[in-house]
């Protein structure tokens, strides 16, 4: 029973992926997009495989997209709370403590 789901994972694992060659050389990615973690190390024959390509600037280009994303939304989210407090929808309670 367990040689046959192996044997099924194998079957259903080789269908979904699909072979791409670039500069580099042929890379196996799934066929419903790429996927930024490997998990063989090793081919079928015991080849190790190449080292991953390294996305240039990673780090840099995360931030240059994460924070202008962030600064928009932290404006989206001011106004709203401004127009709703405008039109009475929601006023933040005023609690005096000053017994």
């Amino acid at each position: 029973m367990a040689s046959l789901a192996g044997r099924l994972s194998r079957a259903f694992f080789i269908r979904n992926t699909a072979t791409l060659s670039r500069n580099t050389g042929p890379k196996s990615v799934n066929a419903t997009g790429p996927s930024f973690s490997r998990t063989a190390v090793s081919t079928t024959s015991g080849a190790v495989l190449p080292k991953p390509i390294k996305v240039p600037f990673g780090l840099t280009r995360m931030v240059i997209v994460v924070v202008p994303f962030l600064y928009v939304g932290n404006l989206i989210s001011k106004n709203f709370a401004a127009l709703l407090e405008e039109h009475e929808i929601f006023v933040p309670d005023d609690d005096d403590d000053d017994d």
